[in-house]
């Protein structure tokens, strides 16, 4: 490296402080590729993490445009000389890439690349990635420059480092779900325990009323008041417990974190293309951001299950002293007039509802072919 000692020093540790600054999981891959190309001068750095089937669950790639990769086309599967790394476990540090037996070519949109170095990332004596460097930047003709053993040494130092990254990031990930569940475990045994209680009541009672409202009038009248004074504890009992379900991310990330995160998982989850930009919103009042998170999860949910999209796109944006969130889809759309049909219609009341609650509209715009888009704003605090 052309850097002296104290500026090269300076570079690995701002790189490492970057990995450890980043708790999801794709946030830490983005920051490990974008590290280690700027740490090492190279025009583009990519890291896959291998699936079970022999393609990659997540390929995060710096260097290479939006466009770009989208021509490019299907993420890369497990073959030559990825493969060999992520099955061997070894190095690779190629003065010409396209001249390895093992290289196999790549699609017609693909950058071309010449050297070429790679190391697995390794968390014990599992394989868990695959990190790679092409084509070093050089002041001259690419012939007789390429990477070098201090260079394939730097990579390795930010190779460990990302392994410990990485896995930390699973992990907080997996306790983040693990949370989840057990919250939503307890809800449901005090759900059980109180409001079903409650309701098991409340239909005695009425059956009681029914019973005696043709001979004895005043009791039935009585017995009445009560299924009202039981109906209204079962519905604070409710609300109660749907003050609790406020998810806790919100809490810890906030409203802006917790949405891209949600857009991320469904991203991977689906073969939609599914994302998010958030522009500018700071905190609303703790109610206005649950009902957006909800709104936003019921507009997703409608759009990849219902919808046939091949691209979901949420922006949540500030307007004011308040935000507007807007789910758009490019699927099949519907008419808003006629959403009785398929389930649409108690989606779209529960949206409306949450909106009103906190201040805030819902608008709907969708027509049959023309795809859909829910906008929520609120007013802020």
């Amino acid at each position: 490296m052309s850097q002296g000692p104290t500026a090269g020093l300076y570079a690995v540790s701002t790189a490492l402080l970057a990995m450890s600054r980043h708790l999801e999981v794709r946030d830490v891959l983005k920051t490990i590729v974008a590290s280690a190309r700027e740490l090492l001068d190279a025009q583009y750095a990519a890291l896959g993490v291998p699936d079970d089937h022999g393609g990659f669950a997540q390929f995060v790639v710096d260097g290479v445009s939006d466009a770009q990769w989208k021509a490019i086309g299907p993420l890369p599967r497990q073959h030559g000389i990825l493969a060999a790394m992520l099955r061997d476990a070894h190095p690779e540090r190629l003065a010409d890439v396209r001249k390895d037996p093992r290289f196999e070519g790549w699609p017609a949109a693909h950058p071309d690349m010449s050297d070429f170095l790679g190391l697995p990332v390794r968390d014990g004596d599992e394989v868990i990635g695959a990190l790679f460097l092409a084509n070093k930047n050089c002041a001259g003709p690419r012939d007789g420059c390429g990477f070098t053993e201090d260079d394939e040494e730097l990579l390795r130092i930010l190779a460990q480092h990302a392994a410990i990254a990485l896995t930390n990031a699973r992990l907080y990930e997996r306790s983040r779900e693990l949370t989840i569940a057990e919250e939503r475990s307890r809800l449901a045994h005090e759900l059980h325990d109180a409001v079903s209680q409650k309701l098991f009541s409340l239909r005695l009672t009425a059956q009681a009323a029914t019973a005696l409202v043709d001979r004895d009038p005043v009791r039935a009248k009585d017995e009445l008041q009560q299924v009202a004074a039981l109906a209204a504890e079962a519905a604070e009992e409710l609300r109660a417990a749907v003050v609790e379900l406020r998810p806790a991310a919100l809490d810890e990330d906030g409203l802006v974190a917790t949405l891209r995160t949600q857009v991320q998982v469904l991203d991977r989850a689906h073969s939609a293309r599914v994302t998010f930009d958030g522009r500018g919103v700071r905190a609303l009042p703790a109610a206005q951001e649950e009902a957006v998170l909800r709104v936003a999860q019921e507009a997703l949910h409608n759009a990849l299950r219902h919808s046939g999209a091949a691209h979901v796109d949420v922006t949540l944006e500030k307007r004011g002293p308040g935000a507007v969130l807007r789910v758009s889809d490019d699927g099949c759309g519907f008419e808003p007039r006629e959403t009785r049909r398929a389930g649409r219609h108690l989606g779209l009341v529960s949206m409306r509802d949450r909106a009103n609650g906190v201040g805030g509209a819902l608008t709907v715009e969708s027509a049959p072919g023309k795809g859909t888009t829910i906008e929520m704003e609120v007013p802020g605090g």
